[in-house]
């Protein structure tokens, strides 16, 4: 037939020679002008073709587009293949395919002999499959050298694809675009703008809608503002194929509506549109590795997004752009790969399957280290990787089973856990289709949502069910398995298996809110039927709603039992019982976060040495104790800097903490060394004897000063201070009164009895006449005693 012609047909000559010239090539071009559908056959005239496309439908829509543009057969010259469904044969030229399938192929041909070129399209959505392909396109495109590569893309940074593939070169074809009238209209509802576009056109409307519940719930509301005479078709990618066909159709009797998500931005060609209404919002998938917990998040598009959606209008004629936001709002420039948000579990075993080094491996653009490593120890825990003595990450004979499956390494350990079960196969399709069943009502318990869901399997759409039974003979394909009656312990261990870092314990008996092996909380939502059971998996966890102290919501439960889980950890926990002044130690064996069992054991002595030592520390030193660091201090055996010294008590505490059983059994006295001891009690004695007998006590101050108080009488006879230290620092006598308030500080004793005395004597010797007050202190026995008076 007879194709239009599109403003890339006068540049296919040089597309062409220039691939032939270079083996690479990264093309630009807007949507509409001819990109997808021309290059492939104009490069397949020198070799098989394959395309990767980002989307099922996408995929299917091209290749029918081009066998009705070239005159070729769909399933012959043309084909498709997208997961679990397939549509080419011997003779194929151009094969679209997508869903890791470019991947797959290189696993098992890493020079991809059997393809002349490798065709990546809308490089610009930047999906992960895409990222991988090009990075393990580029390994076979190095190593072959009759294999070439093309990347194209509506809007991309081309300078950088053009660097990772050796400067290659870049054509940048203009599009061929009809005015286009944007406005905005802030806070307006879908319907209404529908039926406003409706108005204004002659052509059919291109609604864009975040997600498929926002589809669902608007559905109902375009319809009735379009009126009988207008169909309205939703399209997501949870649609089957056959419902995604309705939509796109290319003939159609009356106008259309097709409310979509951003599948239908690019590669995608919803036919006759000349209006464009956008919510300028889609859902981003998130994950995060530390939670473990995936998250589905409604998010304002980039501005080469919106502006790809505008241009679906402007494709046939002149149209107009309904854009439900503020002018004024700004929107991110570009897209965010998905190599940089995403769960890479998949990707990495699929580059081990490759035979790659992932940690080395020379991405388009690598995601971050952290994520990378927890992809790793996913897989490490679903028993897929082990690593050599070489430390070389390569995959056991399971990873060989999980990589052979098309759905996530989880829902592979999955099913091969419970030996290929039909309805293990069930669970896993309606996982991988995201397809959740709706809430249930308080009297619905049950040991597993997913068992609940099978069910009603005779409810569940034809494509949900179409794909269990792919996914159940696959793996009696890859296994021959022979398949066991449905044991529902061994399915719930099934779900154990594949969901190992996800398992939950209840905060308490009955209560929806739990702990995950992460460390992190969550809640089980009312849609959940699991309320009983102390442990359980979270096969799905989604984050909460964005604030300080949110919670994770499990929507969909499987219970299991205490004895499946075995410990991950043993970990022996210590505390000081500042009641008993002892250490304590409590030995826990734990999954994750989660506390299996716990038992008191003995403290390590280690440990409570160290925990002893900082208690004595950190609840202020002991008088004792104090008075022994002053006297070191100041017989210069502790260093002059405050921050050594202090290194230096620590060090004597800790050893005195080795020694002790309890907080008061700790001796700083007994750590000093005998050596030390002895030149301390020279240099900084603990007491003094004075001249009535008696040992007083010194007191070694802060500020380098030494101090005894001693009652005045007590030094008579005494003239000279005494002196000590290696500094002979005089001594400071706090001279008491008999009421042990002091009368009078000196340092020089001899001044003070022969100066200060008597005045002192006068002074007290009338308020206390029992104590002896002698004219001469020098010859006056010394004495603590009172003195009575003799009866004449």
């Amino acid at each position: 037939m007879d194709s239009p012609a599109l403003p890339i047909d006068a540049r296919l000559a040089e597309i062409a020679e220039t691939v032939r010239a270079r083996r690479a090539l990264v093309l630009s071009a807007p949507p509409g002008a001819g990109k997808t559908t021309r290059v492939p056959p104009a490069l397949a005239v020198d070799g098989p073709v394959i395309v990767l496309q980002p989307r099922r439908v996408a995929a299917r829509s091209i290749a029918r587009r081009i066998a009705d543009e070239q005159g070729w057969t769909l399933g012959r010259e043309v084909g498709w293949h997208v997961r679990f469904e397939r549509k080419f044969g011997e003779a194929t030229r151009v094969l679209v395919a997508t869903e890791g399938i470019l991947t797959a192929r290189l696993q098992q041909d890493p020079l991809l002999s059997t393809f002349r070129t490798v065709i990546l399209d809308e490089f610009h959505e930047r999906t992960i499959h895409a990222d991988l392909g090009l990075a393990l396109a580029r390994q076979a495109w190095l190593a072959n050298h009759e294999l070439r590569i093309v990347v194209m893309s509506a809007t991309l940074d081309t300078a950088s694809v053009s660097r990772y593939l050796d400067n290659c070169t870049v054509i940048d074809i203009p599009g061929r675009l009809y005015p286009i009238d944007v406005s905005y209209h802030p806070g307006r509802p879908a319907a209404d703008a529908v039926a406003a576009a409706l108005a204004a056109t002659n052509g059919n409307v291109l609604c864009f809608l975040p997600g498929a519940p926002e589809i669902g719930r608007a559905l109902s509301d375009v319809r009735d503002r379009a009126g009988a005479g207008v169909d309205v078709y939703p399209l997501h990618g949870s649609l089957d194929s056959a419902a995604q066909d309705d939509a796109i159709r290319p003939v159609s009797p009356k106008p259309r509506v097709i409310l979509a998500t951003n599948i239908a931005e690019t590669s995608l060609t919803v036919p006759g549109v000349t209006a464009v209404v956008d919510a300028g919002l889609q859902k981003v998938a998130r994950y995060d590795p530390d939670r473990v917990v995936d998250s589905l998040e409604t998010e304002r598009i980039s501005v080469d997004s919106a502006e790809q959606r505008a241009g679906r209008a402007g494709r046939l004629a002149p149209g107009i752009v309904l854009r439900l936001w503020d002018a004024r709002d700004r929107l991110r420039p570009h897209r965010e790969p998905e190599i940089a948000r995403v769960d890479l579990a998949s990707t990495v075993l699929d580059l081990l399957a490759w035979g790659a080094e992932p940690r080395t491996f020379e991405w388009f653009e690598a995601p971050s280290r952290h994520a990378l490593e927890a992809a790793l120890e996913l897989l490490d825990r679903l028993g897929a990787i082990e690593t050599s003595l070489k430390a070389r990450t390569t995959l056991t004979p399971t990873g060989d089973g999980l990589r052979r499956l098309p759905i996530h390494p989880r829902l592979g350990r999955l099913l091969i856990e419970a030996n290929g079960s039909m309805e293990a196969a069930r669970a896993c399709a309606l996982i991988s289709e995201r397809h959740f069943v709706a809430p249930r009502s308080a009297a619905a318990l049950t040991s597993s949502d997913l068992l609940s869901a099978i069910d009603g399997w005779a409810h569940m759409p034809p494509h949900v069910q179409r794909i269990a039974n792919e996914i159940a003979r696959m793996f009696s394909a890859n296994d021959h398995a022979n398949r066991f009656a449905f044991d529902e312990e061994a399915f719930l261990k099934a779900v154990l298996a594949g969901y190992p870092d996800r398992v939950a314990q209840r905060r308490a008996p009955g209560s929806p809110r739990v702990l995950l092996a992460s460390g992190h909380g969550a809640v089980v939502g009312p849609e959940s039927g699991v309320r009983d059971g102390e442990f359980l998996v979270a096969v799905d966890v989604t984050a909460g709603r964005p604030g300080e102290g949110s919670e994770a919501r499990v929507r969909l439960a499987s219970r299991i039992d205490r004895q499946w889980l075995q410990p991950t950890v043993t970990t022996r926990e210590h505390t000081f019982d500042l009641k008993s002044g002892t250490v304590r130690a409590v030995e826990a064996e734990r999954y994750g976060a989660l506390v299996l069992a716990e038992r008191f054991v003995a403290a390590d002595r280690d440990a409570s040495v160290r925990m002893l030592a900082e208690a004595f520390l950190t609840r202020g030193l002991p008088a004792d104790a104090q008075r022994l660091v002053h006297r070191l201090r100041f017989a210069s055996l502790l260093a002059s800097d405050d921050n050594d010294a202090a290194a230096e008590v620590e060090a004597l505490v800790r050893d005195a903490a080795s020694r002790a059983q309890r907080l008061d059994d700790v001796d700083l006295a007994s750590s000093v060394p005998p050596d030390r001891r002895k030149l301390l009690e020279r240099l900084a004695p603990e007491t003094l004897t004075v001249p009535s007998g008696r040992a007083i006590t010194l007191d070694y101050r802060d500020d380098g000063g030494v101090a005894a108080a001693v009652k005045l009488q007590e030094l008579f006879g005494l003239a000279e201070t005494p002196r000590i230290g290696p500094n002979r620092v005089p001594l400071i006598f706090e001279l008491l009164a008999p009421n042990g308030r002091p009368v009078q500080v000196t340092r020089d004793l001899r001044s003070f009895w022969d100066c200060t005395y008597p005045e002192v004597r006068r002074e007290l010797r009338a308020r206390y006449p029992k104590h002896p007050w002698p004219e001469d202190p020098w010859t006056a026995p010394p004495t603590s005693r009172t003195v009575r008076r003799r009866k004449n």
